[in-house]
């Protein structure tokens, strides 16, 4: 990347993507997996592949450059940071390197959609092909693997008995949570599809007794009732403000009185430019929504109090989507 001059850090930003395309490129072509099967040379490992040669040396030099291969006497080698993007390593990034790779086209639409406001194309989990949509769906448990862990000990689970983790995926933050208040029972709320990954995760996590799987469609399915904690964990950036009153309204419905509903999100400051992450996920909205977007706390009290909620709480900020918003049911 260039960095000489007056003008290095606006370079190094404006070149950025050409290191994302080299990385994103081996993630999609699965080098990282082949060469933690058996180290190889360029031409060996094209001939098993099935790969251009002189195109593969050329990402897999810049790949050693970038400190994710070691290569002596022309055979190349993971070093401790490749071996994340190793499908085989138990602590992969794949899953969310690919679903960055599938993020690329959908950036690549920024500049016509602010000049003609065209309306972002993702399709809806339900219409996914099941090999992107199982990605995605790894890729969200790979973000959320600490991160649950510190969102539940940061928040006073104690009061609370029965979760409903509303599009709560594989469970991630649902485990974190029982982890955290042994006396606590969980449901999961998501698409079919989706629940058999649960379940899969569920039963490996010894937790099939505390878990009530749930199929089904929030923007189109009641959902079921009784619960004193209803959690919305990354779901509202996907929806536009009347999506999410409705959501609230059919939170609000689940829960029993004196129960709250927890948002995990980027919550904006006022100006909408705090935090910097929560800048970027706004423009990933627009490109791969239809009406989803980042939301200030002001918005999203307001809301809540049009589903029913009151003493709305902004308890946690950060960078990480890691902002907690608290709201109780009367």
């Amino acid at each position: 990347m260039i960095k000489h001059g007056p003008h290095g850090p606006l370079m190094a930003d404006t070149t950025a993507f050409m290191k994302s395309r080299v990385i994103l490129t081996a993630a999609q072509l699965d080098i990282f997996t082949l060469l933690d099967d058996t180290p190889a040379s360029s031409a060996l490992l094209a001939k098993r592949a099935g790969f251009n040669t002189r195109a593969l040396a050329r990402v897999l030099d810049a790949l050693t450059a970038f400190g994710f291969l070691d290569k002596e006497g022309g055979v190349y080698s993971l070093t401790e940071s490749g071996m994340l993007l190793s499908s085989r390593h138990p602590g992969s990034v794949l899953p969310m390197v690919l679903h960055m790779g599938r993020l690329w086209d959908t950036w690549g639409d920024l500049t016509g959609m602010v000049r003609k406001g065209m309306k972002g194309r993702r399709k809806h989990a339900s219409r996914m092909h099941p090999e992107t949509l199982g990605a995605f769906i790894g890729a969200m448990d790979v973000v959320g693997r600490d991160l649950s862990a510190d969102i539940a000990g940061s928040y006073d689970l104690g009061p609370f008995r029965n979760l409903l983790d509303i599009g709560g995926a594989s469970g991630t933050y649902t485990i974190s949570f029982l982890r955290r208040n042994p006396l606590m029972r969980a449901a999961i709320f998501d698409l079919d599809a989706v629940i058999s990954m649960a379940r899969e995760r569920i039963t490996a996590e010894g937790l099939s007794q505390r878990v009530d799987l749930i199929a089904g469609d929030f923007y189109k399915d009641e959902l079921p009732g009784g619960y004193d904690l209803v959690l919305l964990s990354a779901i509202i950036h996907q929806n536009d403000g009347r999506e999410n009153v409705e959501l609230y309204r059919k939170a609000f419905g689940a829960l029993v009185p004196g129960g709250a509903i927890l948002i995990r999100d980027h919550i904006m400051d006022d100006s909408r430019t705090a935090p910097a992450a929560g800048t970027l996920f706004a423009i990933n909205m627009l490109v791969n929504t239809r009406g989803g977007s980042t939301y200030t706390f002001a918005e999203v009290k307001r809301g809540l109090e049009k589903a029913g909620f009151r003493d709305a709480k902004l308890l946690r900020t950060g960078d990480k989507m890691d902002c907690l918003v608290e709201a109780k049911k009367p």
